[in-house]
């Protein structure tokens, strides 16, 4: 697995480096067979060291966590820690969903739009947004239940997805009474 130390304003040593190769080798490896990549990124907010990590399996699927504390080596073993429950939790899960599949998740490009908000409660010129940034955002094709697995590992409030059945643009998200939701237009009689 390559891992990828770095950090946001910070000098990332390499007693740190050797410290989260050997802990995220060991922890991820216990529950992924394959795994491709790691990022695992240290900043500093105020007076806590915070770091996000991600692993990217060669299912397709992406686990995310992220860990507080004042202490650099205790942020990482935070997000370390929720990621192994991550893992552990959807171990079973994934082996299920993709026990039949040979290929990695297809995915495809989809343009990404960052709208500015309005800044007062006057009311605008025109209806068209203003446009702050352009990106582009991967489009995963997956079953519903590899949809809300994604969801819940990448910790997301909502995940658009192609739907393995007939190929349509579909959305699964937390509703606020704590359920998931599931868009599928197409399924209109």
């Amino acid at each position: 697995m390559q891992i990828q130390v770095s950090g946001k304003h910070l000098d990332v040593g390499q007693a740190l480096t050797t410290h989260v190769n050997e802990n995220m080798t060991d922890t991820v490896g216990k529950y992924s067979d394959r795994p491709i990549e790691a990022h695992v990124t240290f900043s500093k907010d105020g007076h806590e060291f915070v770091c996000d990590t991600s692993v990217h399996l060669s299912t397709g699927l992406k686990a995310q966590a992220k860990g507080r504390n004042s202490e650099i080596y205790a942020a990482f073993d935070a997000a370390l820690s929720r990621m192994e429950k991550q893992l552990r939790r959807y171990k079973r899960r994934l082996k299920d969903h993709h026990k039949d599949r040979i290929d990695p998740i297809e995915t495809i490009g989809a343009p990404t739009f960052v709208i500015s908000a309005p800044k007062d409660e006057a009311e605008p010129e025109s209806l068209q947004p203003l446009i702050v940034a352009e990106m582009e955002t991967k489009v995963q094709t997956l079953s519903v239940g590899e949809a809300v697995m994604q969801m819940e590992l990448m910790g997301a409030e909502m995940l658009v997805f192609r739907n393995v059945q007939h190929g349509g643009v579909n959305v699964v998200h937390t509703r606020p009474d704590g359920n998931i939701g599931w868009i599928d237009p197409r399924n209109i009689k």
